[in-house]
């Protein structure tokens, strides 16, 4: 089953002699529960291909169906709505809310919902993060492993329909990198997790399932790594 669909995606920037073609005519599908990373160099429109597939910045054409749901046919207030509750966001710098404790964090989406917090899933997912004990504390008590952690049980909580990271290791040493993959990967296969990765780093690229290569806004390669 397809949960993702990307249909001649486009984003141009500018107009005229200062236009910028971001993303040129790209289409590809994602099966529920496959782990895919979209490698390329900086400039290359994967941040671009990510923000609209995270329904965080609009196409100037093309579709993007998540879960069959067309998200930029929807209104402003309907896509915030759905990509607060189908669409995992994990940043290279976290993007935690300073004045909320780590509990509060994780559970935002839910709260912003105004929906009841499903206790056995929210205890599950801190006992796999390792995040029990630092329940009460503030992002600025964290270290920056910690942090992605809380990034991750926040895009983990609301059980969306795709999990997209910007670059998660990207701000964290090479000990705390290995541990987040892990923990991405561990909710990718026990979980069935559809995970999306944008990354520059060829040996995250070599973990996934299978790897799209974006070079000047279109497809450069797609191939499967672990069928």
């Amino acid at each position: 089953m397809d949960i993702l669909k990307i249909e001649n995606l486009s984003k141009v920037y500018g107009k005229g002699d200062t236009e910028v073609k971001a993303l040129d005519n790209v289409s590809f599908t994602v099966k529920k529960g496959e782990f895919v990373v979209i490698i390329g160099p900086s400039g290359s429109g994967k941040s671009t291909l990510l923000h609209l597939l995270g329904g965080v910045d609009r196409p100037t054409s093309g579709k993007v169906l998540v879960d069959d749901t067309d998200i930029y046919a929807l209104d402003e207030t309907a896509l915030a709505i759905f990509r607060r509750r189908q669409i995992g966001l994990i940043y290279q710098f976290y993007n935690l809310i300073p004045i909320l404790t780590v509990e509060e964090n994780i559970t935002l989406p839910i709260l912003l919902d105004q929906h009841e917090v499903d206790n056995s899933k929210f205890e599950d997912i801190v006992r796999v993060l390792g995040l029990k004990n630092r329940l009460g504390h503030l992002p600025n008590q964290l270290s920056g492993g910690q942090q992605q952690r809380v990034s991750i049980g926040r895009a983990l909580i609301s059980n969306p329909a795709i999990v997209l990271a910007d670059e998660p290791t990207g701000n964290l040493d090479s000990k705390n990198s290995k541990e987040i993959m892990e923990l991405l990967k561990m909710f990718n296969k026990t979980f069935n997790q559809t995970l999306i990765v944008i990354t520059h780093d060829e040996r995250i690229a070599l973990q996934a399932d299978r790897v799209i290569a974006i070079e000047d806004g279109k497809v450069a390669k797609d191939e499967v790594i672990r069928p």
